[in-house]
């Protein structure tokens, strides 16, 4: 039986070992299961040299499991059954609580892309400072090897720009403007930053109830935006296809990415994409502060 001495010690590990397992599996629920089997099997083992380091091990290698079997027999919902289920999980205490622990959506998204020992890889020594050769018996590689996975997983998650910085730099300011203005409604500044004759497209996935799937002009357009507020919510920059563009993931899952044309300090189209082929082709990746 495991003593108070060592629940204590235990315990004073816990929210380091699910923030690794949140990161990993990209799921509060399936992080805090990990962590709980971490403890069941510390009660099987005599004696722990170093209790943070083995936990740590532990919980890897059983996320390292869920996310091989997630392959084969995926637990979550995706494409058309997410698009059917999101109207009614635009905002929940999950998304809330994704948001303050400081792990953007548009991140967990692009680790969902990565084979699972390149995410291990990568998770463990970019987020949490893990050196290689602790890495490489968890994934079956040598550490010349894992470093390889990490730096595959790295471009992956910073993506390539089409654009150079400077284009770069006015897409993004544009777009945020646009997003901060939708999740406020304010129906003023998103008219602000629209061109008169903008053009909005939707795939029928994304469609709410009497939504139409164009729109054309700016009265028309930012209404409809203003409508969608609470979506906006849950929407964050990110690079697509390697210019700037939103995504939108509650719970980490990919619902819906947002294509835009901007000419000046305008927006003159944009294509809201939620078609599970169409969003299986886009090139995702995290747009960074340094951007």
């Amino acid at each position: 039986m495991i003593g108070d001495e060592l629940t204590e010690a235990f315990e004073a590990e816990r929210g380091k070992l699910e923030a690794v397992a949140y990161r990993l599996l990209g799921s509060r629920s399936e992080a805090e299961d990990a962590v709980q089997e971490a403890w069941i099997r510390l009660d099987r083992v005599d004696d722990v040299e170093n209790l943070g380091a083995w936990l740590r091990t532990v919980v890897t290698r059983i996320c390292l499991d869920v996310l091989r079997g997630r392959k084969v027999r995926p637990e979550d919902p995706t494409g058309p059954e997410l698009l059917e289920q999101a109207p009614a999980i635009w905002s929940t205490p999950e998304d809330e609580a994704l948001v303050a622990d400081s792990v953007s959506r548009a991140l967990l998204v692009v680790l969902d892309t990565l084979a699972p020992a390149e995410r291990i890889a990568f998770v463990l020594h970019d987020m949490f400072a893990v050196p290689f050769a602790q890495i490489a018996p968890i994934v079956d590689r040598t550490p010349v090897a894992t470093k390889k996975l990490a730096s595959r997983a790295r471009q992956r998650v910073q993506g390539t720009p089409v654009v150079p910085a400077a284009e770069l730099a006015r897409q993004r300011r544009v777009v945020s403007a646009f997003l901060d203005a939708a999740r406020a409604g304010d129906l003023a500044a998103v008219l602000d930053v629209l061109d008169p004759d903008v053009v909005r497209r939707v795939d029928a996935a994304a469609l709410a109830p009497g939504m139409a799937a164009e729109l054309r002009g700016a009265r028309a357009v930012a209404e409809g935006t203003v409508v969608l507020a609470s979506r906006s919510q849950l929407a964050e920059v990110a690079l697509v296809d390697g210019q700037v563009g939103l995504v939108l993931a509650p719970h980490g899952q990919l619902f819906l990415a947002i294509v835009f044309t901007s000419e000046a300090d305008r927006i003159t189209s944009y294509d809201v994409i939620a078609d599970p082929d169409r969003l299986s082709r886009l090139s995702l990746a995290v747009l960074s502060a340094e951007r």
